[in-house]
């Protein structure tokens, strides 16, 4: 525990200008950032007396090793900043409000030249135009099953779609009369498009224009006594009638309104926003966090703005938010707003008639969450407390582990060897933390060597970290083949050295300065130009409590050794066997039996499992990559862009096999030579065996420009 004296700038040397501060730990680790139109002022309130502090506060500022700051010239500039820092270093004081779920958006791909109405989840795409978020995807599609009928656009997949412009057939939407088919052509790309710009403009909440225009279109039909074609108009209003039914109207002035409430408590908050687009409720969503700083409901306010805009743009911000406080500068935060918008953004608190009233719903729905939260968390945080606790008591430990690291060996008798590291912290898996290695110290299959390799590689990771730091202050016994100390002003940053493991695809990606080198790929060395550690979280650089392997006692004696060969003394060690799920510690002879019921070997159970499918995973993926061959893969000197552009060109290799060289030359990139060479490897090989779909009996083309072998 720090004690913020040490740190505390010297008097003066702190500007009274706008700015964004930040606190690091002893690992150079950012914990906390934070704005302040006046830097000396928002400062000074950390450096007091430690008893007149926030609980909260006092843990940050105790935890924190050095301050630093930054000027901006308004007040504006540095609510940007402190969120851009705040999503790159993710620090672990700071309110972070994550989705309980990934919502799913009504999408229109106006990107492609035939834009595509679908459900989407994850991160936005430029060039996507979506609505929502919806609580459920089946919403999102009886709404687009309403709507098709008005609005035949294209829902079909790129793999569909050009398969049916190949065989000049559209599909069973196209023939029923719910897409348009531009596949095959009986409309024009204009056409298409124009339907997707009137689709999204209804969805955008101008539907009473559109509805207008087609009772008057029914009208005339009616006069000029075209029946079936007013019968059609009439059957179309009412399909969009429908599909309005499903969001009421809310605010009757046709409002482009977010509202949002917040429920907290000492320990927790929950917000809620309503998306109001056209007057009705177009989209719901909700988030939970603790409470790790000492914030109020302004700062919640705030918090919730910068995680709900801080990267939108256009009309995705809409003209009107409605908050139950203001945030601490609530001009900044609107000239923030306008900013993403483009335009004025109002920010207020509504004070009477009907938003207030749909304000007020929209708190009753914060409450709720939050106390639904709670009850899931009570007893969940109860049983992960339990669990680690009777952890500690079984294996002798001075303190429950909150970091566990386990470790699990995977290969298809003896080849594509490789290895996991999953980790558990307060009993929760931290996917952003697992790694995955390949194993290179020697061939074959050997599970105890195997696991001595990976536990020796990455805790010599863990040295390298600690080295550069600074915090590893003696030489270590020279039998470990751990690199001599550097200075800490000069070591080098945290550059994967020759032993680097690849993140898996669970994992968050590391920052722009971590390198992540793929199978096959030379890393730099550790030598190589240093860098300013820029505060990110690093790969190997925080030690766990507990080192669970996957095995018994050979594993378990293996990792023992490789950590002992590292002079690493202060971490535990144990094995859980899956026979009979005893788990062994090293020089024992007799392992310890946790109750089967007990809250402990669940625990290790499923992190031992999770380990398992992580590693797994990435031994079928990399045996899969390993046999999965092609024809073209004979041709020497064709690499993969090309043999992409040929198979994009005609489709598949079956079609390219029929191509004459000629044709093939046509093919950007492909000279005569190269053709020729395409044709005599096509022409030798092997026919592959067609698959057959079991269900039907029907034999199922190859066009994927490979085969599985």
């Amino acid at each position: 525990m720090a004690d913020p004296s040490s740190y505390r700038p010297k008097p003066g040397q702190i500007p009274d200008s706008p700015g964004v501060y930040r606190f690091r730990d002893e690992h150079r680790r950012v914990i906390y950032v934070g704005k302040a139109k006046n830097l000396r002022q928002r400062l000074a309130n950390y450096f007091q007396d430690l008893a007149a502090l926030h609980p909260r506060t006092r843990t940050m500022v105790t935890t924190a090793a050095s301050v630093e700051w930054t000027v901006v010239s308004t007040e504006v500039e540095a609510l940007q900043l402190e969120y851009s820092w705040i999503k790159e270093f993710d620090p672990r004081f700071n309110v972070k409000y994550r989705d309980d779920k990934s919502y799913p958006y009504l999408a229109v791909t106006l990107n492609e030249e035939f834009p595509r109405v679908q459900v989407m989840r994850g991160a936005k795409k430029k060039g996507v135009r979506y609505f929502g978020p919806y609580g459920h995807a089946w919403a999102i599609r009886e709404t687009v099953d309403l709507m098709l009928r008005v609005f035949p656009v294209r829902t079909c997949s790129a793999g569909v779609f050009k398969n049916a412009a190949r065989t000049g057939r559209p599909c069973l939407l196209g023939y029923i009369g719910k897409c348009s088919a531009p596949c095959v052509g009986r409309v024009t790309p204009e056409e298409h498009r124009e339907l997707a710009d009137d689709f999204c403009d209804f969805m955008a909440g101008r539907t009473g224009t559109y509805i207008r225009r087609l009772e008057k279109d029914m009208m005339a039909a009616a006069e000029e006594m075209e029946y079936e074609r007013a019968a059609r108009l009439r059957d179309d209003v009412e399909a969009l009638k429908r599909a309005m039914e499903k969001s009421a109207v809310v605010l009757a002035d046709a409002t482009d309104a977010d509202l949002i409430a917040v429920a907290e408590d000492e320990l927790e908050a929950a917000v809620q926003i309503f998306h109001v687009r056209g007057g009705r409720v177009r989209g719901q969503r909700g988030w939970v966090t603790d409470k790790v700083e000492n914030v109020d409901t302004p700062g919640l306010v705030e918090h919730a703005l910068q995680q709900l805009y801080g990267e939108e743009t256009g009309d995705s911000v809409p003209k009107e938010v409605l908050v139950p406080a203001l945030p601490e500068d609530p001009d900044a935060v609107s000239q923030w707003l306008a900013g993403r918008r483009g335009s004025q953004v109002s920010l207020r608190i509504p004070q009477r008639g009907d938003k207030k009233d749909l304000m007020a719903t929209v708190q009753r729905n914060a409450l709720q969450a939050l106390g639904l939260h709670k009850t899931k968390r009570a007893s969940d945080l109860t049983t992960r407390s339990r669990a680690l606790e009777e952890i500690a008591e079984a294996l002798g430990l001075d303190t429950a582990p909150l970091r566990i690291e386990c470790f699990d060996i995977s290969h298809l008798q003896g080849d594509d060897v490789v290895a996991s590291m999953v980790v558990f912290e307060d009993g929760l898996a931290r996917k952003s933390e697992y790694r995955r290695f390949q194993i290179k110290g020697f061939e074959g299959q050997d599970d105890v060597r195997s696991m001595h390799e990976v536990i020796g590689r990455r805790f010599k990771r863990y040295l390298q970290e600690k080295e550069r730091t600074g915090e590893w202050e003696e030489t270590p016994a020279p039998t470990g083949p751990v690199p001599a100390p550097q200075d800490a002003a000069t070591a080098p940053a945290t550059v994967p050295g020759p032993d680097a493991t690849v993140p898996g695809p669970d994992a968050t990606v590391p920052g722009p300065d971590a390198i992540a080198p793929g199978p096959g790929t030379t890393a730099p060395d550790l030598d190589a130009e240093p860098r300013e550690d820029d505060g990110r979280p690093k790969r190997f650089a925080y030690p766990p409590q507990l080192v669970v392997v996957d095995g018994g006692q050979p594993q378990v004696a293996a990792a023992k050794r490789a950590l002992d060969e590292l002079g690493i003394d202060d971490i535990a060690v144990c094995g859980l066997a899956k026979r009979l799920e005893e788990v062994w510690l090293p020089d024992d002879d007799d392992p310890v039996v946790l109750p089967r019921s007990s809250e402990s070997l669940y625990l290790l159970q499923r992190i031992r499992d999770e380990a398992h499918r992580f590693a797994i995973t990435y031994q079928r993926a990399k045996r899969a990559k390993r046999i999965r061959s092609s024809p073209l893969d004979a041709v020497a000197g064709l690499g993969e862009t090309r043999k992409q552009a040929l198979i994009k060109h005609f489709g598949s290799v079956k079609q390219l096999k029929q191509a004459t060289i000629d044709e093939i030359c046509e093919v950007p990139g492909i000279g005569r030579r190269t053709a020729e060479s395409v044709a005599v490897a096509l022409a030798s090989a092997a026919p592959a065996t067609p698959a057959v779909n079991t269900a039907t009996g029907e034999i199922i083309e190859e066009d994927d420009g490979g085969s599985t072998t």
